[in-house]
């Protein structure tokens, strides 16, 4: 009776858990983006190219650089991005993958090849000690399931290289 008990509060501590867990994939790409204050840049960014409404259908992966990484980019250069509608929209648009979202076991299975994002820019994927990489920039976080898809946050931006 004792083991049953025990059993049935273990079972009970962990179904908030993995409720949790459920509940954060009831959000959208940008509304878990807007949820998390190290997506603050992107998302402004988003709003101005106006991209919300198309991250927030569809599938997608989207490799997501924090404030952090907007900031190496340069005030001056992100200013002026910010007033450069189509320019802004194929920065952002180079970081989304459309389809079904790719979770990172998929992503090392990739080690070597091109990706394609949604402005037509290819970036190689490698995977070296451990850490992946999509074009110069370092994934640091996985598997950010979202309703729609999966975000990867990145340690910088992707500038577009159509080729």
């Amino acid at each position: 009776m004792k083991k049953l008990l025990a059993l049935a509060a273990a079972a009970l501590l962990v179904a908030p858990l993995a409720f949790a867990e459920d509940k954060k994939a009831d959000k959208t790409i940008v509304e878990t983006a807007i949820a998390n204050e190290n997506f603050s840049t992107l998302v402004a960014a988003v709003k101005a190219a106006d991209l919300v409404e198309a991250l927030s259908g569809g599938e997608w992966t989207v490799f997501a650089p924090t404030n952090k990484a907007f900031e190496a980019v340069g005030k001056d250069k992100i200013e002026a991005l910010l007033k450069d509608k189509k320019a802004l929209a194929g920065v952002l648009t180079a970081h989304a993958v459309k389809g079904k979202g790719v979770m990172a076991a998929d992503v090392l299975k990739l080690d070597g090849k091109e990706v394609e994002t949604a402005d037509g820019s290819k970036f190689k994927i490698t995977v070296k000690d451990g850490k992946v990489k999509i074009g110069d920039a370092t994934v640091v976080t996985t598997d950010i399931k979202c309703k729609n898809g999966v975000i990867h946050v990145i340690d910088a931006v992707l500038m577009p290289n159509k080729k």
